[in-house]
């Protein structure tokens, strides 16, 4: 069963950003998207993730329609089955960094994974209040909250945006280890085209169409 099925998406602002744009997601594949800032690549993320709802087209998640689901079972999936790493980490700031993994834990009814915080190298800072944490700790902290909730699809936008380089790579081979091992997908917006090319499919949005790279 495909993990997720868009068919002839498009969507506009004060302009058309994209049209005609169609894609599958199987398990245990990885999925990157590139393109010049302005193109729609977020845009195209939060549709596909469900926060956006496109001017024209279909999107399947697990075979389901998302048009004709009742707000109850989109709700499910989304808490469930969706995990969403964003630009900015929208971690609940008046909280320590382990309190926001437990947020996700309890709404997940996940266990927290100490592995994980060793993988990211976070360990160490879980009591801090987010607000005392760097960037790119907050970045791992993100990272660490959605895999916690042992989401089916990873869909991350610049995820390792404020990670430096050799770190970028331990993020990317955590998400690759991840959607293996449990039979997940990801699709990955970045500017970074060496970090897309280690993802087995890559796209351009360009002249409002997704292309395929060679």
């Amino acid at each position: 069963m495909k993990l997720l099925e868009a068919r002839n998406i498009a969507h506009h602002y004060d302009y058309q950003l994209f049209e005609d744009v169609s894609l599958d997601l199987e398990e245990k594949q990885s999925i990157a998207i590139i393109g010049k800032s302005g193109s729609g690549k977020s845009t195209l993320l939060n549709i596909f993730s469900t926060l956006l709802r496109p001017d024209k087209g279909s999107l399947k998640l697990f075979g389901e329609d998302v048009n004709e689901m009742k707000p109850k079972r989109l709700t499910e999936i989304k808490r469930k089955k969706l995990g969403i790493v964003f630009q900015s980490h929208y971690l609940f700031k008046g909280f320590s960094a382990y309190e926001n993994l437990e947020v996700a834990s309890l709404l997940a009814g996940e266990p927290i994974d100490e592995t994980l915080l060793e993988k990211l190298d976070i360990k160490e800072c879980m009591s801090q209040k987010v607000t005392e944490l760097s960037g790119g700790q907050q970045q791992r902290v993100s990272i660490a909250r959605v895999l916690t909730k042992k989401p089916c699809i990873i869909f991350a936008d610049e995820p390792t945006g404020n990670l430096d380089k050799e770190t970028a790579h331990i993020v990317m081979d955590l998400f690759f280890e991840y959607i293996d091992e449990h039979n997940a997908g990801m699709i990955l917006v970045t500017h970074d085209e060496e970090l897309a090319h280690r993802c087995e499919r890559v796209y351009r949005l360009q002249d409002k169409r997704l292309l395929e790279v060679a």
